[in-house]
C-alpha cells in the first residue's frame, strides 16, 4: 500500500516539479485528510522536506504541498525519549516544528533518510538526539554471542495477539516489544495496545504498559477453553482474544518473558500447568524471534574456554578418547570426591556462620539505635519546619503590606498630580485681569491646567472617591464662573468696539477709504487661546458670545460700508445738477435716499432712460463733456479703488474669524460640496442656496456664514454702485465687467467657497447682465435705425460707433480674464452691423444700394484691419468681399449710361455670334452692317464722351460720402473698366467687320486723358 502512496505522490506531485522523492512517512495531522512528511531532492541537488496534505475528490486522489523546508535549514532533529517506543519528534529550523508519526518504525525511517541525504549531499553537521543509535542504520541486524534471540532493525515484536476489549469494544492488537533490546542488559519488557485503521492495513500505537508493572495474568478457566482473560496492572484490565489459541501463545510467551528477563515474578491464575511446563524454563536457553518461542537445543555448543579446559583434562587421561567410557567414570568419581569435599568445607564453616550472626545482630542494634536518632532528629526539623512556615507566611503578609502601600501611594500621587489645581490658577480663574497682556496670560494658563485637570483619565475606581467627586465638583464650579467672567468681558469689548470705531467714521467720510480694523483684531487676538478653550469647555457661552459678535460688527460695518459707498457715488456724480439728475441728494458729502433713488430710475420710461444712457446711437448726439474719455477713466479708478478697499476688508476680517474663534478655512469635510454653476457666462461656486438656511456641517461653513451676516450690506450696495455706474454711461459695465472679473478670479484661486468669492461671483452676474443687455440695446437700436430719404447716407451711424465701441473695448479688455465675453458680444455686434447695413442700403432711396454697401463695408474693413482683433477675421475677409463686389457692381452698372448706344449694338452683334451666325457674316445683318455701325461711332465723338465722363464723375461724386474719400478709387474702377470696354469693342469690331478700317473716334490715350483733367478739374 505504501509503495502504490509513494509511486502516486512522485508521479502526481514531484514528477512534474523535477524532483526525486527518497522517503515518505504519514503523519498526524488535523481534519479528515491525510498528511505526509517527504524528504525529496531536487533538480539543484538541494534536499527539500515538505509536508503533503492528501485527499480524495470524486475518487479522485488530489496532493498538495502545505508547507516546506531544507535540510540545510534543518539545526536538529529530536526524537524525544530514545528508551521508550513513541512517534513523537521534533524538527528544529527557525522555529521549532512537533510532529507524530505514525509508529515509531517510521520516525525511525525518516531519522535515517535525513542522515543518509545529509551525507550525500550536505556533509553538514547536524544533530540526531533522543535517538538509539543502533538502529539509525540500514544494517542493524545483531545477534547475540549465545544465539538467546535475534534483534531486527529497531523494535521485535515477541507476540501479537488479535483482541478486542470487552469494556470499549475496540479492535485491535496487543504486542509485545523489547525496546532498545541489545545483548546487554538491562532490558526492558513493554505490552502496547495497538489500533488497526479503517482505511487500511494502518496501524496506530495507543497505550503501553511495562511488563514490570503487571501483577496477575488471570486466564479465567484452567480447564474449560474460553478466549477471555484479565491483565492487572494499575488496574485490571479485561481483553478478548479472537481464539484460544491466540490466549494461550500470549501468555505463554508472558511466562518465558518473566521468566528471563524480570526479578519479580508475575502470579499466572487459572492457567493450565501443562501450558506453563510446555515452555522451557528461565531465559538463558530461549530464543525469541517474531513472537514464536524456539525450543532449546539438545546440543550446546562450548565456548573458547570450556573447549581448552576439556583439551587438557583429556590430555592428562590417555584413554580419554580409546576408552571413552571409562574416562566418564572416572571424571564421575572425581566429581563425587569434589562434592565430599565441598560438604565438608560447609561443614566446618559453620563457626563463622555463628559469627558471622552474631555480627548480623549487633548491627542490627546499631541500626534502631541510628532510627531513633533520626527520629528524634526528624521531629526537631518539623519543630524547625514548622517555624519556618510561621516565618515565611510571616514574610509573605509584609510583602504583601507593602506591595499595596505602594500601589496606594501610587494611586494618591497620580490623583495629586493630575487633580490638583494651583492656588495661583485658581486665583486667575477667579480674579484674573481680563485687560492687561500678564493677566491674560495668566487666565490662559490657568485654564489650560483646569481643563487637564477635568479631562484626567481616571482609572477605575477613582471616580467612586468622596475626594475626587468633590474635586469635580470644585472644577466644574471653576470652570463655569470663568466662563461667565469671560463671557461677559468680551460682550463689553465688542460694544466697545463698535462705540470706538463709530467715532472715527468721520475722518473717513470725504476720503474713499474704509477704516482699519487691524488694532481691534489685535487686541482681541490676545484670548484667542481663551476662546478656544471657551468652546472646548462651554460651547453654549461660545455660541453667544459668536452670536453678539456677530450682531455688533454687522451694525458697525454697515455704517462704515454704506458712508463708504455714499462717497463713491458723489465722487462718480458730484454733488450739483448732474449728480441730482441721476436721483442722488445731498448736503456736506452725507447722501440719503440713494437707494430709494435708483430704485426709481430703475422704472422710468424708455425715453428718459434713453436720455440718460451712452448707447451707441446717442454717442453722435451726445456732448463730449458728457462722455468723454476722462469721465469713464474716472469711473474706472473709483470702481477699482471701492473693490481694493473691499477686499482686503473682507479678508482680513475672515482671517480674524478664523483666528479668534478656532475655526479651520480649509478643513476638508465629506459632508460639504461646493456646487459649481455657470450664470449668464459666470462660473460660481454656491455652498447653499442663498436666503435659505443651511445646518453647519464644518467649520468651515460657519466661517461663511458669520461673514454673510456680518457684511450682509456689502451685496446690496454693491449691486446699487453698479446700477448707478450703467445709468450714467452703459459702456461702464465694460469697466466693471474687468475689474469685477479679475477680483473674483483672485479671490476664486485663495479659496473658491469663501464669502468674498460667493459675493464678488453673485455681483459679476450683475455686471455680466449689464453687460448684455448694453449689447442687446445696441442691437435693437441698430436694428430701429431709420434714414433721412432726402439726404445721402454715407457711413452709417452705427458702424461709426461700432468703431468707437471697439477701440474703447480693446483698451478696456487687454489682457483680460474675461476676453471670450467680448468675443461673443463682437460677434453678436458685428453680424448685427451686416444686416443693418444690408437692410438700410435696400431701403435707400437717395444712395444706390451699392455705393451704402460699398462705402460701409470698407469702413468696416478698415476698421477690423486696424484693431487686429482675432476672432472677427472670418467677418473682416467677408467685409472686404461685400465690399469690392459692391464696388465692381457699381463701376459696371455707372458706366452703361456715356456709350448707351453703342452698348447696345454690340450687344446686338453679341446676341447674333451667340445664336449662330459666324463672326464675319455679322456685318451682312441689315441691322448690324457697316453702315449702321459708323453711325453708331459717330454718335460718340471724342468731345461726346468726355462731356458723359464729366456728367458721370459728378453724379459719382453726388452718390459717395467725404468722410470715406472713396471718389478716387471709384474713379479710378471706372476708368480701368472704360479702357475694358473700349478694348472689348475694338475687338468685336476687328473679328465682325475685317478689313472694313472702322475705328473708334477717340482712343485709350484720349480716354486716360479724359479722366485725368476731368479729377483734376473736380
Amino acid at each position: 500500500m505504501s509503495s502504490l502512496v509513494k509511486e502516486d505522490l512522485a508521479k502526481r506531485l514531484f514528477g512534474p516539479r523535477r524532483q526525486r522523492l527518497h522517503e515518505f512517512i504519514e503523519v498526524e495531522g488535523a481534519g479528515a485528510q491525510r498528511y505526509y512528511l517527504c524528504a525529496a531532492v531536487t533538480k539543484s541537488k538541494e534536499v527539500e522536506i515538505c509536508m503533503v496534505k492528501h485527499w480524495r475528490v470524486d475518487r479522485e486522489e488530489k496532493y498538495e504541498i502545505v508547507e516546506k523546508w531544507f535540510l540545510k535549514d534543518l539545526e536538529m532533529i529530536d526524537g524525544k525519549e530514545a528508551d521508550t517506543d513513541n512517534p513523537y519528534f521534533d524538527m528544529h529550523f527557525h522555529k521549532v516544528y512537533n510532529m507524530e508519526a505514525y509508529s515509531c518504525a517510521s520516525k525511525y525511517t525518516f531519522a535515517r533518510t535525513l542522515s543518509k541525504l545529509n551525507a550525500m549531499y550536505l556533509k553538514k553537521d547536524f544533530k540526531i538526539v533522543n535517538f538509539d543509535d543502533t538502529y539509525l542504520n540500514d544494517d542493524s541486524i545483531w545477534s547475540s554471542s549465545n544465539r538467546d534471540f535475534l534483534v531486527v532493525m529497531r523494535k521485535t515484536g515477541i507476540a501479537i495477539s488479535q483482541v478486542s476489549s470487552r469494556e470499549k469494544k475496540i479492535h485491535g492488537s496487543l504486542k509485545m516489544k523489547k525496546s532498545d533490546l541489545t545483548t546487554e542488559r538491562p532490558v526492558q519488557v513493554n505490552v502496547v495496545k495497538v489500533k488497526k485503521s479503517d482505511k487500511g492495513d494502518f496501524y496506530k500505537r495507543q497505550t503501553a504498559w511495562a511488563l514490570r508493572d503487571l501483577a496477575v495474568v488471570d486466564a479465567k478457566d484452567a480447564v474449560k477453553e474460553s478466549p477471555e482473560f484479565d491483565l492487572h496492572f494499575d488496574k485490571v484490565y479485561k481483553w478478548v482474544a479472537s481464539s484460544t489459541v491466540e490466549k494461550n501463545t500470549f501468555i505463554s510467551c508472558i511466562w518465558k518473558l518473566n521468566q528471563r528477563y524480570l526479578r519479580k515474578k508475575i502470579d499466572f491464575i487459572n492457567v493450565s500447568s501443562q501450558l506453563l511446563e510446555e515452555s522451557v524454563p528461565s531465559g538463558e536457553n530461549q530464543s525469541v524471534a517474531g513472537g514464536d518461542e524456539e525450543a532449546v537445543d539438545e546440543y550446546q555448543e562450548l565456548n573458547a574456554r570450556e573447549e581448552q579446559d576439556i583439551e587438557i583434562m583429556m590430555e592428562g587421561c590417555e584413554y580419554a578418547i580409546a576408552n571413552a567410557e571409562a574416562f566418564a567414570e572416572k571424571l564421575s568419581r572425581e566429581l563425587q570426591v569434589l562434592d565430599g569435599a565441598n560438604i565438608q568445607s560447609i561443614m566446618a564453616s559453620e563457626k563463622q556462620v555463628n559469627i558471622l550472626m552474631k555480627l548480623l545482630d549487633e548491627a542490627l542494634k546499631e541500626v534502631d539505635q541510628i532510627e531513633l536518632k533520626l527520629s528524634s532528629y526528624e521531629e526537631m526539623l518539623q519543630s524547625v519546619k514548622e517555624q519556618m512556615d510561621q516565618i515565611s507566611e510571616s514574610n509573605h503578609l509584609i510583602h504583601l503590606s507593602n506591595t499595596n502601600n505602594v500601589k496606594l501611594l501610587s494611586e494618591i500621587e497620580f490623583l495629586v498630580n493630575h487633580m490638583d489645581l494651583a492656588k495661583g490658577h485658581i486665583k486667575a480663574l477667579q480674579e484674573g485681569d481680563l485687560t492687561s497682556s500678564r493677566g491674560i496670560e495668566a487666565c490662559t494658563n490657568a485654564a489650560d491646567a483646569l481643563l487637564q485637570c477635568m479631562n484626567v483619565a481616571l482609572r477605575p475606581g477613582h471616580d467612586m472617591l468622596h475626594a475626587v467627586k468633590q474635586q469635580q465638583q470644585r472644577f466644574s464650579d471653576l470652570r463655569e464662573q470663568f466662563a461667565r467672567r469671560l463671557a461677559s468681558h468680551l460682550n463689553s469689548v465688542f460694544v466697545q468696539q463698535g462705540h470706538d470705531q463709530s467715532s472715527t467714521l468721520a475722518q473717513h467720510s470725504a476720503e474713499l477709504t474704509l477704516p482699519n480694523h487691524h488694532p481691534f483684531h489685535r487686541d482681541l487676538l490676545r484670548y484667542a487661546k481663551l476662546m478656544e478653550w471657551l468652546k472646548n469647555t462651554d460651547y453654549g457661552k461660545y455660541e453667544g458670545l459668536t452670536k453678539n459678535y456677530m450682531d455688533y460688527l454687522s451694525r458697525l460695518y454697515e455704517r462704515e460700508i454704506k458712508d463708504f459707498f455714499e462717497v463713491a457715488k458723489i465722487k462718480m456724480t458730484g454733488t450739483t445738477r448732474e449728480g441730482k439728475k441721476f436721483g442722488l441728494h445731498g448736503s456736506s458729502g452725507k447722501l440719503t435716499g440713494s437707494t430709494s433713488s435708483l430704485n426709481k430710475l430703475s422704472v422710468q420710461s424708455s425715453g428718459n432712460r434713453r436720455s440718460q444712457s451712452s448707447s451707441l446711437l446717442d454717442m453722435g448726439n451726445m456732448s463730449a463733456s458728457d462722455l468723454d474719455v476722462a469721465d469713464r477713466t474716472k469711473f474706472d479708478k473709483i470702481f477699482e479703488q471701492v473693490l481694493s478697499e473691499l477686499e482686503p476688508l473682507c479678508l482680513a476680517e475672515q482671517d480674524f474669524i478664523s483666528k479668534f474663534f478656532k475655526l479651520q478655512q480649509h478643513q476638508s469635510t465629506s459632508g460639504t460640496t461646493n456646487e459649481v454653476e455657470e450664470v449668464d457666462g459666470v462660473a460660481l461656486s454656491r455652498s447653499h442656496t442663498p436666503g435659505v438656511p443651511q445646518p453647519v456641517s464644518s467649520e468651515k461653513d460657519m466661517i461663511r456664514q458669520m461673514m454673510t451676516k456680518i457684511f450682509r450690506c456689502i451685496e446690496p450696495e454693491l449691486n446699487n454702485l453698479i446700477a448707478l455706474g450703467d445709468k450714467i454711461d452703459s459702456f461702464n459695465s465694460l469697466y466693471m465687467l474687468v475689474k469685477m472679473s479679475h477680483h473674483v478670479w483672485t479671490a476664486q484661486n485663495v479659496d473658491p467657497a469663501s464669502f468674498l468669492s460667493t459675493t464678488l461671483g453673485n455681483v459679476l452676474v450683475t455686471v455680466k447682465r449689464n453687460f448684455d443687455k448694453c449689447i442687446s440695446n445696441q442691437m435693437k437700436q441698430m436694428d430701429e435705425v431709420k434714414i433721412s430719404k432726402k439726404s445721402k447716407v454715407g457711413i452709417l451711424p452705427f458702424v461709426a460707433e461700432f468703431e468707437e465701441f471697439a477701440a474703447l473695448a480693446e483698451s478696456i479688455f487687454k489682457n483680460a480674464e474675461r476676453r471670450g465675453d467680448l468675443d461673443k458680444a463682437y460677434i453678436k455686434l458685428i453680424r448685427a452691423v451686416f444686416d443693418s447695413v444690408e437692410k438700410v442700403a435696400n431701403e435707400s432711396q437717395k444712395t444706390p444700394r451699392d455705393v451704402v454697401m460699398m462705402e460701409n463695408f470698407h469702413h468696416i474693413f478698415a476698421t477690423l484691419s486696424r484693431l487686429k482683433i482675432s476672432c472677427l477675421e472670418a467677418e473682416k475677409k467677408e467685409a472686404k468681399q461685400k465690399y469690392t463686389d459692391h464696388l465692381q457692381s457699381y463701376v459696371i452698372y455707372s458706366l452703361g449710361q456715356p456709350l448707351e448706344k453703342l452698348n447696345h449694338f454690340f450687344e446686338g452683334v453679341e446676341a447674333r455670334v451667340a445664336q449662330g451666325i459666324r463672326e464675319e457674316e455679322v456685318s451682312y445683318q441689315l441691322a448690324f452692317n457697316k453702315q449702321e455701325l459708323r453711325k453708331v461711332i459717330k454718335e460718340y465723338p471724342g468731345k461726346e464722351v468726355k462731356k458723359g465722363l464729366d456728367n458721370l464723375y459728378k453724379k459719382v461724386d453726388k452718390h459717395l460720402c467725404e468722410e470715406e474719400n472713396l471718389l478716387q478709387v471709384v474713379w479710378h474702377s471706372m476708368q480701368d473698366e472704360f479702357i475694358r470696354q473700349y478694348k472689348h469693342f475694338e475687338g468685336l469690331i476687328a473679328r465682325c467687320y475685317p478689313g472694313s478700317g472702322i475705328t473708334m473716334e477717340f482712343t485709350i490715350q484720349d480716354i486716360l486723358d479724359y479722366c485725368s483733367s476731368i479729377a483734376q478739374s473736380h
